[in-house]
């Protein structure tokens, strides 16, 4: 799977820019805030139909105007596609020139695994972070999984006004069972997934970090949820139903779901150093980077924003050179040396592409 053209109009500090790419390796380098993330952010939308940095589509619109298109070409093992979205009053989003009615028509056209400086933070942040980089990387495997999540959420939003309303209103909790059972079904929907996934991802991930460290350090991952079965999430929240009332939220669930990564049986975000935090997310996003390979039996397309950021050169290295056959789009402040590698320069200055 590669991109060969992007075409963006009035997004971020772009007018409208046409970019070829390569189908191995695209570098855009030059200094911060010129545009080259905005690059990666195109790309990502257009996979995922949400930025991974904006809060608001409108963010994206380019200042002073009201309206920005981003059209993607794409290449496939079996065919060849194109995605054009429009942000403006609404987002409408076209695939091969039919409007999509729903965001899971768009999810697995363009299968990509993004690596950005924040995401050192899925090992050191707050769990958010990791439930996050699960659900990207699952909903674009299996679209039905963003469906129960989304519904997850609006009938957790719903119970949380409710327990609310009977603080509050003295209104009958008797009526929460309906929202207790509606949130299990896609609760226990949520896990199968999340479970089968990090299954697979622990089989990686072991092989990957024992052979970046040569064998030095032993690397697990476990997940932590207490939605595995039905009948014992709905017993949970009943017995927490008196505090979740006081709290007027939701207090267990699979939106408090967790998974920890442990260095010689330790875990990294307590007693893991500075690189071996930065070694066990390039296990990481290989391993995610292997697996989607296996589930589409083709290579996803690496995005690696500013890459020189959290790693050093020998790291770098590393990393390239376990990436065979896949179009990888970089971002950097410096022009980096690939070897053995076709590679495709632009310098990126104001918004404004050069190809070297």
């Amino acid at each position: 799977m590669w991109i060969n053209k992007i075409k963006i109009k009035n997004f971020r500090n772009y007018n409208e820019q046409e970019i070829e790419l390569e189908k191995n390796i695209n570098i855009f380098y030059g200094e911060n805030a010129q545009g080259k993330t905005n690059i990666i952010e195109a790309i990502f939308l257009s996979s995922m139909g949400k930025s991974f940095r904006a809060k608001k589509d409108k963010d994206m619109i380019k200042l002073n105007f009201e309206n920005s298109e981003i059209e993607i070409n794409y290449k496939k093992s079996d065919r060849e596609g194109k995605i054009k979205i429009e942000l403006g009053h609404k987002k409408n989003i076209f695939l091969n020139g039919i409007k999509i009615k729903k965001l899971s028509e768009l999810l697995g056209n363009i299968n990509i695994v993004i690596f950005t400086p924040d995401d050192i933070n899925i090992l050191k942040g707050g769990p958010q972070n990791r439930r996050r980089f699960l659900d990207i990387m699952i909903s674009q495997l299996k679209p039905n999984y963003m469906y129960s999540i989304n519904f997850y959420l609006k009938i957790l939003e719903q119970r949380n006004n409710y327990l609310r309303q009977i603080r509050d209103e003295r209104k009958d909790e008797n009526f929460l069972d309906i929202w207790d059972e509606k949130l299990a079904q896609y609760a226990i929907t949520i896990f199968q997934y999340r479970n089968e996934y990090i299954n697979k991802i622990k089989e990686k991930i072991k092989k990957i970090h024992a052979e970046i460290t040569n064998q030095k350090e032993e690397i697990k991952m476990e997940y932590f949820s207490e939605c595995q079965t039905k009948e014992n999430f709905l017993k949970l929240l009943k017995e927490r139903r008196k505090l979740d009332i006081i709290k007027g939220y939701t207090t267990k669930g699979i939106h408090r779901d967790d998974f920890s990564i442990f260095i010689d049986e330790k875990p990294i975000d307590i007693f893991g150093s500075q690189g071996q935090h930065r070694t066990a997310i390039l296990s990481l996003k290989l391993a995610e980077l292997y697996l989607v390979k296996d589930e589409i039996e083709e290579n996803p397309i690496l995005l690696l924003d500013d890459f020189m950021s959290e790693l050093d050169e020998k790291r770098i290295k590393s990393f390239l050179n376990k990436i065979n056959d896949t179009q990888v789009i970089i971002t950097c402040t410096e022009k980096i040396e690939v070897e053995n590698k076709k590679v495709l320069i632009y310098n990126v200055k104001e918004g404004n592409l050069k190809k070297q």
